[in-house]
Formats: C-alpha cells, structure tokens, sequence
C-alpha cells in the first residue's frame, strides 16, 4: 500500500508541477482560484500531489472491493475498469466541489476546451484526459510492483 501511495503520488507529479509552475509563474493561464490561497503555490503543489497519491489508493480499495482476488497480479480488464471509472468520477466531483466551494477552476482554452459550466464557472476536458491516462499508467505500475514483490 505504502508503494502504490507513492506511484500514485509520482504520478501526480506528472501534471501537478507543470500545469502549476506554468500558471504560478504566468507562462500560461490554465487555472484561476476562485479565493486566493493562502499559501504560495510550491505548497499547493505538494499538497495536491499527496492528495493524488491518497486518490489513487481509494482507487486500489474499489478495485478490492469489486474485483476478485487476486489483485494486480496479472492485467485484468475489469481492474482497469475499475480505476479508469473511478479516476473520471473522482476528478469530475473534485472540479464540481472545487468550482463550488471558491476554490479554483480551470480556464478554457482551444486546447482545454469547455464541457460545461458548473456554479457559472467551466468545466473543462484536459482534467478528465489526464484522469484517463493517469489510471492506466498507475495500473501498470501496480502490475510492476506486485510482480517484482512476488519474484
């Protein structure tokens, strides 16, 4: 658990760096808060990334709960599945809580369009694309992890 805590937390460093190094520095506009912070940015980032990496291991007690055992041993559609389904809710109810209680939203852009507004503010598509991409990478890194572990 303590390993998957971590791939899921590197792998939040993936896009929790860029996007905010980018928009903290003004490079370019991807989010706007809401409220501001109340902290500098350097903390945000390792604050969401953590929280990633929390996200990802919900996602492993889904996958325990609604799969048959055993877990990550070899690929199994419905793992995937599983991880995949829960990634696009989870970032769909983070965005959607976020947007609501003041936090932050993502600016839309040609190439992070608008699905809808949520609370006045925009729901966009690049979140759900890197929780789509996010799972499967975490889920061959889970692969990777139970097999080295076994041999």
């Amino acid at each position: 658990t303590w390993k998957l805590f971590w791939l899921g937390t590197a792998i939040g460093l993936t896009w929790e760096v860029p996007l905010s190094v980018l928009d903290g520095l003004g490079i370019v506009d991807i989010f706007s808060f809401i409220t501001p912070p109340p902290v500098h940015f350097v903390f945000i980032i390792v604050s969401h990334t953590l929280w990633d990496g929390g996200l990802f291991l919900c996602g492993v007690l889904l996958v325990k709960l609604h799969c048959r055992e055993p877990h990550f041993d070899s690929f199994k559609p419905a793992e995937l599945a599983v991880l995949l389904a829960w990634g696009q809710a989870q970032e769909l109810a983070v965005e959607l809580l976020s947007t609501f209680s003041g936090g932050w939203e993502y600016n839309p852009a040609w190439w992070n369009p608008s699905m809808f507004l949520f609370n006045d503010r925009h729901i966009t598509l690049v979140p759900q694309l890197i929780w789509l991409a996010a799972p499967v990478l975490f889920y061959y890194g889970a692969l990777w992890i139970r097999n080295r572990e076994a041999a």
